[in-house]
C-alpha cells in the first residue's frame, strides 16, 4: 500500500511555496495527487512553478504573509476555487540574521511577522475550513535552529523556538476538530543561496557535509516527502510533535572536522 494514497485529491495550502523547501512541498503533493495551492510572494515564480509541475493541477496566489489582509484574500481565493481545504503548510518565512549588538529592532519585527505571526493567522483562518471537510493535518516548516544555534541568529532562533512551541499548544487546541499540526524543522537544505554559495566556492559542500553524521545534505524533495507523510493518514496517530530533519546534525555533539579529544 502507497501510504501517500490517502492524499490523492486533497486540497493543501502550501506558502512560500514558490522556491525551495516550499517548491520541494509542492511538488511532492502534486505527485500525489494533491490540488496544492501555492501562496507565494514572487508572483514572477508562478510560470516556474507551473512547468516544474509539469500541467499537475495547481492554484497560484500571490500572497505576501506578513500582511493579514493579503493572508484573508489567500483563504478567499481558496474558497471560491476549491470550496473545501484539507490541510496548510506553514513554510514561509525569512533569514535575517546580524551581530546580536547591533541588530535592529525592525528586524526582530520583520522576523515575527513574517516568521511566526503570519503561521498564526495561516492556522486560524485554515483550521475552520478544515474542520468542514472532515478533519486534516496543518504542518508547520521550523528549523533546526529551534533547538541549536549560533551566534548572530538570535530572533531566528527565537521564531523557530516559537513555531514549535505554537504548534504544541496549536495540536491540542484543534485535535478535537480532527486536525493534526505537527512542526518539522529541516537543516541544512540545498536551496538558490547554497546553491550559490557552492558555486562561488565548491569546496563548501564537503564543509557543509562534515557538519552531518549522514554526510549528505538535504534536498528539498527530502523535505517534501516528510511533509507528505505528516498531511497523510499514515501519520494519524502523530500530533504536537516536532520532526527534525538534519541528517543528524543536530544529534552530533562535536563537528567531525574537530577532535573529540
Amino acid at each position: 500500500m502507497n501510504p501517500f494514497e490517502s492524499l490523492d485529491g486533497r486540497v493543501v495550502v502550501v506558502t512560500g511555496g514558490g522556491d525551495g523547501i516550499g517548491l520541494g512541498i509542492v511538488e511532492v503533493l502534486a505527485q500525489c495527487g494533491v490540488q496544492v495551492v501555492i501562496a507565494e510572494k514572487n508572483a514572477a515564480r508562478a510560470d516556474v512553478v507551473r512547468e516544474r509541475l509539469g500541467g499537475r493541477d495547481a492554484l497560484f496566489v500571490e500572497t505576501d504573509v506578513a500582511e493579514p489582509a493579503s493572508v484573508a484574500a489567500l483563504f478567499e481565493r481558496v474558497d471560491a476555487h476549491h470550496g473545501r481545504l484539507d490541510g496548510l503548510v506553514n513554510n514561509a518565512g525569512i533569514t535575517l540574521h546580524g551581530p546580536f549588538d547591533a541588530f535592529s529592532l525592525d528586524d526582530c519585527d520583520r522576523l515575527y511577522r513574517t516568521n511566526l505571526r503570519s503561521m498564526f493567522q495561516c492556522a486560524q483562518l485554515a483550521a475552520p475550513r478544515i474542520a468542514r471537510s472532515g478533519g486534516g493535518a496543518i504542518v508547520n516548516i521550523a528549523s533546526n535552529h529551534a533547538g541549536a544555534s549560533v551566534p548572530g541568529f538570535e530572533m531566528y532562533a527565537a521564531t523557530k523556538g516559537g513555531i514549535v512551541a505554537m504548534s504544541r499548544a496549536m495540536a491540542t487546541s484543534l485535535a478535537p476538530q480532527r486536525i493534526r499540526v505537527n512542526t518539522l524543522s529541516p537543516g541544512f537544505t540545498l536551496n538558490a543561496p547554497i546553491g550559490a554559495a557552492l558555486e562561488r566556492d565548491p569546496a563548501l559542500l564537503d564543509a557543509y557535509r562534515a557538519l552531518h553524521p549522514a554526510q549528505r545534505i538535504n534536498e528539498p524533495a527530502d523535505i517534501g516527502r516528510i511533509a507528505a507523510f505528516l498531511l497523510s493518514d499514515a501519520a494519524a496517530g502523530i500530533a504536537g510533535a516536532d520532526l527534525v530533519a538534519d541528517n543528524g546534525m543536530s544529534a552530533l555533539l562535536f563537528n567531525r572536522t574537530r577532535s573529540s579529544t
